[in-house]
């Protein structure tokens, strides 16, 4: 690959192209010798969604804690496949923003990495509203994985 790339962004949301784009970002981090960054963003909006008008302390914190598992687990995949500088990452906001401008801005990311839909069936109609915004308002590469 003729970029080099040295801060990469994995952005999952545990839909079922988590694992393709995390092999993806794993590849280039070793090809490039970067440091991989595997970000989780819960969209605020999703409580209201999963768990209705009962949306509770408990329930976030679960929520979170179950996040935190998942992601504790992507990065020993990573560390295993011989990356050797991983961070994991939750955020609770926007995915659009967060992904598309905020972390990469904070974290001095050179690529985004993520998959072509999200979670929710809306979602894969439109195409993947979330990686669609990505590719427009991302300052640096953006490489979706199918």
């Amino acid at each position: 690959m003729a970029n080099n790339y040295k801060r990469i962004l994995a952005a999952i949301d545990g839909a079922e192209d988590t694992f393709p784009v995390l092999d993806r970002a794993i590849e280039l981090a070793k090809q490039n010798d970067a440091h991989l960054d595997i970000l989780n963003v819960l969209e605020v909006n999703q409580f209201n969604y999963n768990y209705g008008s009962s949306v509770t302390s408990d329930s976030v914190i679960k929520l979170t804690d179950d996040t935190k598992t998942i992601l504790e687990t992507l990065k020993k995949q990573a560390i295993d496949a011989g990356v050797n500088d991983v961070k994991i990452h939750m955020r609770f906001g926007s995915p659009k923003k967060i992904i598309g401008k905020e972390f990469p801005d904070d974290h001095n990311n050179d690529l985004i990495v993520l998959g072509a839909t999200g979670l929710s069936a809306v979602e894969k109609l439109m195409v993947g509203s979330v990686t669609t915004y990505v590719t427009g308002a991302a300052k640096r590469d953006v490489l979706i994985v199918k």
